[in-house]
């Protein structure tokens, strides 16, 4: 699909078709010839509770329950899922709707998601607080343009990557452009959160995208037209792994998933993280673009998350995660294209992938609450009353020595006005703190060398702030 084009160019190993399911029809015919059918399929239902929802590829390799035959097992797993079935009002190339199951792993990863993202339980002290979310914010926005740009090629280092945005400085090559432009479509869509989906926002996106990055700057923004050549994905032998819908299906297709995102053609009651996981896909599905679909893919993902009040998905990093295993990223969008446009495969994976990141974002506030902790601790020697951005800075300092900083970049850390940015460096530097030196035309700001032994023993400071 139009987002494994990235993704296979970032894969350590190639990424090969999936076996597809044989046809039901003809395994209801030879699978069960002898015997009480009823009774067989009764019996392998009963075993099927509980058990992973696998598709055809891998299920193939593993030992069915006992005295039956890999085709019976798969049969009634077949069966099984048809009687609970739920369709969906976006539909494949054979104008087939696309459709999912609710298995418990489905049930189990909603409700925890749904949970955690609201924000009406377990709320971080931190990204509640004005004070520190946006700190906590531009670092995870940061993350993921940085990795979600990585997933479709771009080569640049994070520590590099990061230094740019925060900086302010022009980006040197198409890798940082690339990641440049992520970090301004995410910042676009959390103003955007409350509008509709159109497919001029979508355009318009793509746009923020991709501007400065493709071989014709004419695409940028715009869908693929009728008589250009659509872009067919192959494995590294050259068989194809997926071809999109024609383009002149595109514009009807992404009015109809703009009409699903914005619950106008709903069947039935549909989790909300489950939506925004279908338009993640059918950006993928239907690869409007030229190229930057997985890009955009993802940024409408988290449009989607943010839309319906999943406001906690901001400071999430999908990507970073996506980006270690990129195959089974693959693999989650061939499962569903190959078995009948079951969703639930898809489904399974990113709900996964959420819980993950959910976790870390837990694991990542925990350690800074402890760095911050032990930062005032050591304030605290010297009677010092420090700011929280001031804080935040120092606690950094003190992990990363080598770090300068300016005006722009504590603005830009912070989300506050330039002035308010160079008080608190001035402060921190008359405290004894900073050293300043010019780097080129500006001014930067240091950790002195002996930071540390300063806030444990100086007790000449006086207050500031």
């Amino acid at each position: 699909m139009g987002v494994l084009r990235g993704i296979l160019r970032t894969m350590d190993v190639s990424m090969r078709q999936p076996m597809s399911p044989p046809p039901l029809e003809s395994l209801l015919s030879s699978a069960f010839r002898d015997g009480d059918t009823t009774s067989a399929l009764a019996r392998l239902w009963a075993q099927a509770v509980g058990q992973p929802y696998r598709h055809w590829d891998e299920m193939r390799f593993r030992q069915p329950p006992a005295g039956f035959t890999l085709e019976q097992w798969w049969v009634a797993t077949k069966l099984r899922r048809a009687s609970t079935m739920r369709p969906l009002s976006i539909t494949d190339r054979g104008q087939r709707r696309f459709h999912y199951c609710l298995p418990d792993e489905v049930l189990r990863e909603t409700e925890f998601i749904a949970s955690r993202l609201s924000g009406r339980i377990g709320q971080a002290e931190q990204v509640m607080n004005p004070a520190t979310r946006d700190q906590y914010l531009v670092t995870s926005l940061i993350e993921e343009a940085v990795t979600s740009s990585q997933l479709e090629g771009a080569s640049t280092d994070r520590r590099v990557a990061k230094d740019m945005i925060r900086s302010g400085r022009a980006p040197r090559d198409r890798s940082e452009r690339m990641i440049l432009n992520n970090f301004a479509a995410m910042e676009k869509v959390s103003d955007r959160r409350a509008e509709r989906l159109t497919p001029e926002m979508i355009c318009e996106l793509h746009r923020v995208v991709t501007d400065g990055t493709l071989d014709d700057p004419r695409a940028a923004g715009r869908f693929q037209q009728s008589g250009e050549e659509r872009v067919v994905i192959r494995d590294d032998q050259g068989a194809v792994l997926y071809d999109p819908p024609p383009a002149e299906e595109i514009a009807d297709r992404v009015q109809e998933l703009c009409d699903f995102a914005n619950e106008t053609t709903s069947i039935a009651y549909l989790p909300p993280v489950l939506r925004a996981l279908t338009i993640h896909f059918m950006i993928g599905y239907i690869h409007p673009f030229e190229d930057g679909n997985g890009r955009t893919a993802r940024i409408l993902f988290y449009w989607s998350m943010l839309n319906q009040g999943y406001w906690l998905t901001e400071f999430l990093s999908v990507s970073r995660l996506l980006k270690k295993a990129p195959g089974k990223y693959g693999r989650s969008f061939l499962h569903t294209e190959s078995d009948d446009g079951d969703m639930t495969y898809f489904y399974i994976y990113h709900l996964g992938i959420l819980h993950r990141a959910i976790d870390a974002l837990d694991g990542y506030l925990a350690t800074k609450v402890d760095e911050a902790r032990e930062v005032r601790s050591l304030l605290s020697t010297a009677a010092t009353d420090f700011n929280s951005r001031q804080i935040a800075l120092l606690q950094n300092s003190i992990k990363h020595d080598h770090v300068a900083y300016s005006v722009q970049s504590h603005m830009m850390s912070h989300r506050i006005a330039m002035e308010t940015a160079r008080k608190d460096l001035v402060e921190l530097e008359q405290a004894g703190l900073l050293a300043k030196t010019r780097s080129g035309k500006k001014f930067v700001y240091a950790a002195v060398p002996d930071l540390v032994q300063i806030l444990k023993h100086d007790k000449r400071m006086r207050g500031i702030g």
